[in-house]
């Protein structure tokens, strides 16, 4: 009887740790530690970070794992499915759902680019919000504006 509770006891723990385990994200750089100071990871590097669907990369990053917060430069990606977008930087808020791009910004998708200054991005909305010298390619028409809010539910500007 003991045996077998042992035995229960032990594959019940496997099993939960499988799942904590699951919803982890996976992150790798060539140079990582933690920096007690700040409560923060230092990833520098070819940084890669996988959070479910979503897939980051970027030469530097800072992320913490209790805020579910990356502040990330040099070189941004931020890829989910078909939705794909570079710059210089990003701050993901993982708790809000929202990742912030700054600088050298492009969105691309199969039908449409966009370039501007910066965008804020909702995975759980799937809005996005570009501002400044923003440029809309679509069908081989760009379209240039200050502001430009984008449904990745729907695949069309708002």
């Amino acid at each position: 009887m003991n045996k077998r509770v042992a035995m229960l006891t032990l594959l019940l723990l496997l099993v939960l740790s499988n799942v904590v385990f699951a919803a982890m994200p996976v992150i790798k750089a060539d140079t990582t530690y933690f920096d007690p100071g700040d409560g923060v990871y230092v990833l520098k590097g070819n940084v890669l970070i996988e959070a479910g669907k979503r897939t980051f990369t970027a030469s530097q990053a800072k992320v913490s794992l209790g805020s579910f917060e990356v502040w990330g430069t040099g070189g941004v990606t931020v890829a989910e499915g078909d939705i794909f977008f570079t710059g210089d930087s990003v701050y993901v808020y993982g708790k809000d759902h929202m990742a912030k791009i700054d600088g050298g910004l492009r969105f691309s998708r199969s039908n449409i680019d966009i370039v501007a200054d910066h965008a804020e991005y909702n995975w759980k909305t799937k809005l996005a919000v570009f501002t400044g010298n923003v440029a809309i390619t679509r069908d081989g028409a760009t379209t240039k504006a200050d502001t430009a809010s984008y449904s990745f539910k729907t695949n069309q500007l708002l």
